[in-house]
């Protein structure tokens, strides 16, 4: 009788669960973390419909739609008597190319995930690694028609975007395993490539000075913005050996470098805004700016535990200065 052998488990994939065994503490999680270490390079297609929609993270979505959004108004054109062209903009950035960086970036960042997120669907076997690129192609297919449709050059820009997520997540740069430079492209991607083609989308012309200028700084800002979302994952990123900020620096510093950051760029969009004339508005940023230094103050001394709750209230207010500047320039 032949005795087929399962394949022997890696000496560095020995390693790692060793380090999760002793690391770990919960042992459900700690059970969901080997389960799901064993999930991310199992061989087959396999899809369940209902994690499709999780895969694509939703929760990522607004950044990107609401700095088109925010590139939009900036032109000062009549978004009513634009509307198919501001919803198709919507889409395209948010359901569409964001959707198509996330389901990429769990592809190539499944076993990190085994560690920090065991529960999204290709560590928990939802969805097979394989089955995953369908859904990527096929957001991407989607994305390429529906650029084309708003005009030609925003379908160059969608081709720049998903080579902006490959050189984020996969091989061979793959930034993201240096938070200097993975978090610079995210910024960029999230905030000034959707802000200026949400211009674009609207004048099909290049955008005002003001507009790109705005669109740099706060992508330049948002690198404060992903290194806060870096905290969740710091336990598997040292394990799997990923430099995010949080890992460089400690929590304490990195939570100190991501308000600098976030705190220059708007300081800076504020001084766009009075070189503008945009008084009003530059005043309404300063107010904004002021209201979040008690709770930056709150993050740097609990780094580790107010992370998200930073992300979640006190960068409202960041992306509110985003759209605030965004009326501050209209012509």
């Amino acid at each position: 009788m032949n005795v087929v052998k399962e394949p022997q488990a890696s000496a560095a994939e020995t390693t790692i669960k060793e380090t999760i065994l002793e690391v770990e503490a919960d042992e459900a999680r700690r059970q969901a973390i080997l389960r799901a270490l064993e999930n991310v390079n199992r061989k087959g297609f396999h899809i369940e419909p209902r994690a499709i929609v999780k895969l694509m993270k939703p929760v990522t979505w607004f950044p990107p739609m609401w700095a088109f959004l925010c590139g939009a108004i900036s032109t000062g054109e009549d978004l009513l008597e634009n509307w198919r062209v501001v919803l198709a903009g919507l889409i395209l950035a948010g359901p569409l190319m964001c959707a198509m960086s996330q389901t990429m970036n769990d592809y190539f960042d499944r076993e990190v995930d085994a560690i920090n997120e065991p529960h999204r669907p290709i560590p928990s076997g939802q969805i097979s690694k394989d089955a995953s690129w369908l859904i990527t192609f096929a957001l991407i297919g989607t994305a390429f028609l529906v650029a084309h449709w708003i005009h030609p050059y925003v379908l160059w820009i969608s081709f720049a975007s998903v080579l902006m997520s490959h050189a984020y997540s996969g091989p061979p740069l793959r930034a993201k395993r240096n938070g200097w430079f993975g978090n610079l492209i995210v910024g960029f991607a999230y905030e000034g490539v959707a802000w200026l083609t949400g211009s674009f989308s609207l004048t099909k012309g290049a955008p005002a000075s003001e507009s790109i200028w705005l669109a740099v700084v706060f992508s330049l800002g948002a690198h404060g913005i992903m290194t806060l979302n870096d905290f969740k994952s710091v336990t598997g990123d040292r394990i799997r050996n990923v430099r995010s900020i949080p890992v460089q620096l400690g929590e304490k510093n990195a939570a100190i470098l991501a308000a600098v950051v976030m705190n220059v760029a708007q300081a800076v969009a504020i001084g766009i805004l009075v070189c503008k004339g945009a008084f009003v508005s530059a005043s309404l940023a300063l107010l904004l700016l002021v209201a979040q230094q008690p709770m930056q103050r709150i993050l740097i001394a609990q780094p580790k535990e107010k992370a998200i709750w930073y992300n979640s209230f006190g960068t409202l207010l960041y992306v509110m200065t985003m759209m605030i500047s965004a009326i501050g320039i209209r012509p």
